[in-house]
């Protein structure tokens, strides 16, 4: 039951995780922006110049305007930038648009960052969604790692669970033989090991979800004071009832699983 809970808590733990690292991505703007930063010696003519020529583009939603002035000022307010800002003695900070685009797909946002740039007094134009793309690409290859684990661990229980109720039949043998001399069917013989089973099967997900609120709750004690000092709440979300019954179901069809295959294969052997 101990190996069933440790092994299910590896990749009950890590399903959490990312549930929560997504509901954190989830709240963030997946809005497909570009940037578009002027070149530093563009006047406020070759500025209003860029607008115009973005403001025409069909293929943008929304244009915001970003003077250097605004920028600095934003960036003066962050802790600690205002003295390394004043040592400058001049503003580093270029004028800016910032746009959302009517379509997000790769293709469409590189194509139109392309075709940006080609303006005159244009430095730097950036896609502000790749970050999400890449969370999301991520996070789709962490939950097919999640997947590969847990059907690794999975075959590896249902061979513990094989053995365990080998070596219960075994240690049985000759009860079953005498059992079935005085008419006892095979049903009624295999009955009490898929019980076995699955009740170490149950009890192996409920130490599984021990470990995983115990090692969730020892996490946010150290993630806590991080998320604090980003002004964010986050937290690690524990197993839900949903989530807590679906891991038991997990592991009491393992351990059934195992108890099958098992029972099934000791009894031939007896047939033979």
């Amino acid at each position: 039951m101990i190996v069933i809970g440790v092994a299910l808590s590896l990749p009950a733990g890590g399903y959490l995780a990312l549930d929560s690292l997504r509901t954190v991505g989830a709240r963030m703007t997946l809005a497909p922006q570009l940037s578009v930063f002027l070149r530093p010696e563009a006047r406020r003519a070759d500025a209003d110049a860029v607008g115009a020529a973005v403001r025409a583009d069909p293929r943008i939603a929304r244009v915001r305007f970003i003077p250097r002035e605004q920028a600095l000022k934003d960036l003066s307010s962050v802790q600690g930038m205002s003295d390394i800002l004043a040592a400058l003695g001049r503003n580093p900070l270029p004028d800016a648009y910032l746009l959302e685009a009517r379509d997000g797909s790769p293709a469409a946002l590189d194509a139109l960052a392309r075709d940006l740039a080609k303006i005159a007094n244009v430095a730097r134009v950036e896609a502000d969604s790749d970050w999400a793309r890449r969370l999301g690409a991520l996070a789709a290859i962490l939950r097919s790692v999640l997947w590969l684990l847990a059907g690794l661990l999975a075959i590896g229980l249902i061979a513990v669970t094989f053995n365990t109720i080998r070596l219960q039949i075994l240690t049985q043998r000759e009860e079953i033989e005498v059992s079935r001399l005085i008419g006892a069917t095979d049903a009624f013989i295999r009955r009490p090991f898929y019980y076995l089973g699955l009740v170490q099967g149950l009890a192996g997900g409920i130490i599984a979800l021990a470990i995983v609120a115990a090692g969730l709750a020892l996490l946010n004690r150290e993630v806590a004071p991080l998320s604090e000092s980003y002004g964010s709440a986050f937290r690690f979300a524990f197993p839900g009832i949903g989530d807590a019954l679906a891991l038991l179901a997990f592991s009491g069809v393992i351990g059934w699983l195992g108890a099958y295959l098992s029972v099934s294969q000791q009894l031939r052997q007896m047939d033979g």
